[in-house]
């Protein structure tokens, strides 16, 4: 049977941790991971997108977790394509030409420091979150079988931040060529930005859907304009059918929606959602 799990993007957003959602007492490093993976499967881990983790820094998220528990790892900024502020860099690659050599050296610092999840079990997928610019073509294909190749090894999930890419009917079969996992999303929709809600399965280990909430400046603003947004059961309940065709061993929930405790409560109902009514006793 498909395994359902049902998490948040980050489980460290300051907004969150000052909601509340924390006990005392569980509001430190550790504390605050436990206290996640006591309510949740698995979580999407967003900083490695920001700035390169340590090993050992993954290593405790992997001790800090039960067996069974997934990260799904954003990619680092470089490796997508995002624009990248020298100072999110090692202090040794600042002065390094923008070239393949710095994208391969960045890669191996990258899967370096994610190997401890792989290594411990707790690995779901890496997620290479392309930008908005990324458009459909010979060359953006290029970009991403490059990115593809350089994880070869690894589970490798894409969400495109373009349209096109979904308006195209190369980038299904595109995807299952490299084996990569296609990211379905939820945004608003009637916008400029709008992305289709759609979900091709790509690969039969695993689908994976990320909530950003249906703000009305999805695309525009800044990060509290874009996805501030509470999500209604009967929202959540439209894409019941949906998820109940993935057919795949896993299937990842994530909400990006914020703000304050926004995400957690909107994967906890979604979790309720998927749980079957218990049939009382005769």
């Amino acid at each position: 049977m498909t395994r359902i799990l049902v998490g948040t993007c980050g489980w460290t957003d300051p907004a969150l941790v000052s909601s509340g959602w924390y006990p005392r007492g569980r509001r430190d490093a550790e504390g605050r991971l436990r206290h996640y993976a006591d309510h949740f499967p698995m979580v999407e881990a967003d900083s490695p997108y920001y700035a390169l983790p340590s090993a050992r820094t993954t290593r405790l998220w992997a001790d800090r977790t039960p067996d069974g528990f997934r990260f799904d790892v954003k990619a680092f900024s470089l490796l997508t394509g995002h624009p990248t502020r020298p100072a999110a860099l090692p202090p040794d690659l600042r002065g390094h030409p923008r070239d393949e050599g710095l994208l391969t050296e960045t890669w191996a610092r990258y899967a370096e420091a994610v190997e401890p999840l792989r290594s411990g079990g707790r690995l779901g997928t890496l997620l290479f979150q392309f930008p908005p610019s990324l458009t459909p073509g010979p060359d953006a294909e290029a970009f991403v079988r490059a990115a593809r190749e350089r994880a070869r090894d690894w589970p490798f999930a894409v969400e495109f931040r373009h349209s096109a890419w979904w308006r195209s009917p190369r980038t299904t079969a595109f995807l299952k060529d490299l084996d990569a996992t296609a990211v379905g999303v939820d945004t608003r929709q009637g916008l400029s930005t709008s992305l289709p809600p759609v979900t091709p399965v790509t690969t039969p280990r695993l689908a994976v859907v990320r909530f950003h909430g249906r703000s009305p400046h999805w695309g525009t603003g800044s990060k509290e304009d874009r996805f501030r947004h509470t999500y209604t059961p009967t929202e959540l309940a439209e894409w019941l059918p949906r998820i109940r065709t993935l057919d795949t061993e896993e299937v990842h929930l994530l909400f990006n929606n914020c703000c304050a405790d926004a995400a957690a409560q909107a994967a906890r109902t979604m979790n309720d959602l998927l749980t079957p009514a218990r049939t009382p006793a005769s």
